[in-house]
């Protein structure tokens, strides 16, 4: 099954966080924070939202930040996926 998003919405998937911090210590699951960064999977048209003319900046592929409490979490096929509008996209990792 594929997501195709709406509007100004981007479809995310969270990369990894690591399991160990820079000092060697190994992190139970509990300890590790959610994760920031993600791969853009899918975006969506863009066009007119809310009266306002809204560009799509970000592609499929992109590794992106996007803000902490952003989104809609989603499970679909076995993976999970994170559904936010564009403006919670703070940044294109390069």
């Amino acid at each position: 099954m594929k997501l195709k998003p709406l509007a100004d919405r981007v479809v995310l998937k969270s990369l990894e966080s690591e399991e160990t911090t820079k000092s060697g210590i190994v992190l139970p699951g509990s300890a590790k924070e959610k994760p920031q960064t993600a791969e853009v999977i899918s975006v969506g048209p863009g066009g007119v939202v809310e009266g306002k003319e809204i560009t799509m900046y970000v592609k499929p592929g992109d590794k992106v930040i996007y803000s902490k409490y952003a989104g809609t979490e989603i499970k679909l096929d076995g993976e999970e996926f994170i559904i936010v509008r564009q403006n919670d996209v703070l940044a294109v990792v390069e």
